[in-house]
């Protein structure tokens, strides 16, 4: 019995022993563990402290719209960096906000490269589908001028010298919209994917006088009154009224009245007496 006790400590023991070495190997691995941590955090760390992690110039940033890298003139314009910049003190979303507040940008992703060290700009421009003239907004001396511009589906306004920069082979739209930008755009956006669908040839969208829109057409000049809901419904018999030139003369006709949709009404030139004919 004694024989057996004396075994059991003696196992005991090599076991304790057994541990602590266990228990100290963890304590080794557990410190080697953390000097190889810190040594490659800090190794990071001084690599990206070196001078070469740093923006000189802009044709270190690349900005692509779809497949097309833009030009260096371009970019210039558009980012307004100083130089030489640290690259990890650039703030990619800070710089993104900064291009969506661009009238040519709808989107902007901004990535940091780093072999070799630079910006990967990747935008999405506004699509034009109108040239704008926008008309003045008083009558002082300043603003007696109207300027061109560009307008998208949303009714954003584009300045045109902007937009050309971006791109310069540029076909401008045939679509022209007249009027103030800031009192038509809300419906525009309504007015426009009518426009879109819409078989007949429309070459003027007058937006100057907002308590009568007018539309120059194939067909002549029709007259929409104040923009509201019923726009869609205006175009949409607009179009059914494009085989009227086969009915009467174009040239005759002083304006198309499609106020009341329901109702189309053509106003004939005549020297006397004036004639208006109603469309069944």
């Amino acid at each position: 019995m004694a024989g057996i006790v004396s075994v059991s400590q003696t196992d005991l023991a090599q076991r304790r022993k057994k541990l602590r070495r266990q228990r100290q190997m963890k304590i080794i691995q557990a410190i080697w563990r953390t000097l190889a941590i810190s040594s490659l955090a800090g190794g990071l760390l001084w690599v990206a402290l070196q001078p070469v992690w740093v923006l000189n110039d802009p044709k270190q940033i690349v900005i692509k719209s779809g497949n097309q890298a833009l030009p260096e003139t371009a970019i210039k314009s558009m980012l307004k960096l100083s130089y030489p910049q640290s690259l990890w003190k650039v703030e990619p979303a800070a710089i993104a906000d900064s291009l969506k507040k661009q009238p040519t940008i709808a989107q902007a992703t901004v990535n940091r490269r780093l072999f070799p060290p630079g910006l990967i700009i990747e935008i999405q421009e506004r699509v034009p589908v109108a040239l704008a003239q926008r008309l003045p907004e008083n009558n002082s001396a300043k603003n007696k001028q109207s300027s061109t511009g560009l307008l998208d589906a949303s009714g954003v306004w584009i300045p045109l010298e902007k937009y050309t920069l971006v791109n310069p082979k540029l076909k401008l739209p045939s679509l022209k919209v007249i009027g103030i930008p800031e009192q038509y755009q809300r419906y525009w956006s309504q007015l426009y994917p009518s426009l879109s669908q819409s078989s007949m040839k429309i070459m003027e969208v007058n937006f100057q006088d907002l308590t009568n829109l007018i539309l120059k057409t194939e067909i002549g000049n029709v007259h929409f009154g104040t923009p509201s809901s019923l726009l869609p419904k205006q175009i949409k018999v607009l179009t059914q009224l494009r085989n009227l030139p086969a009915k009467i003369n174009p040239s005759q006709i002083e304006y198309i009245d499609l106020k009341n949709p329901d109702s189309p009404i053509v106003h004939m030139i005549q020297k006397s007496p004036k004639v208006d004919a109603q469309i069944p």
